[in-house]
């Protein structure tokens, strides 16, 4: 298992583990629903193929320990909830730590965003995996942002990050 995956970890309401090609479906409707991906660009119109690549890309950083997206599990009933993580990104020319989110539109603003990047960031600081960790955000998105601002996370700048305009959000741990 990689340095990065809290796989087993658990919150108050999630238990993470990692995603395996069995939880396609689950994520599945998170490309069916218009808002899910709307402040993206780049991201493929087939509901399936984007899922398919995402899969594609989450399975290539467990491979490259390069962190990656952990399902989040409802502790209550094991439904699938969303997902989220620690992953190693480039940003300017510089590797950093990001805490990446997101949730099946079922479970929006419920708190689990927060809840469980809490843990990324506590989890980050406690094994030691980096002096600050950051969340990439596209410029437009306010609710992932109002989840970055609660993280502790200040606005540090304003970048592009595959050809999206992004806001980089930081907090030292």
């Amino acid at each position: 298992m990689g340095k990065y995956l809290l796989d087993g970890q658990s919150t108050e309401r999630l238990h993470f583990r990692k995603v395996i090609p069995e939880d396609f479906e689950q994520w599945l409707p998170f490309y069916h629903h218009p808002d899910s991906t709307k402040y993206w660009e780049g991201i493929l119109k087939d509901p399936k193929a984007a899922c398919r690549q995402q899969f594609e890309r989450i399975f290539e950083r467990y491979e490259k320990s390069l962190g990656g997206m952990n399902a989040l599990i409802l502790r209550t009933t094991s439904e699938f909830v969303g997902m989220c993580g620690l992953l190693v990104q480039e940003i300017d020319g510089s590797e950093e730590l990001e805490i990446g989110y997101s949730l099946l539109p079922a479970h929006w603003r419920q708190g689990y965003a927060i809840e469980a990047a809490k843990k990324c960031k506590a989890f980050a600081r406690e094994k030691g995996l980096a002096n600050s960790v950051i969340s990439i955000i596209q410029v437009d998105n306010l609710p992932s942002q109002k989840v970055a601002l609660k993280n502790g996370m200040s606005l540090e700048k304003s970048t592009f990050y595959k050809n999206n305009p992004v806001h980089i959000y930081r907090v030292n741990l």
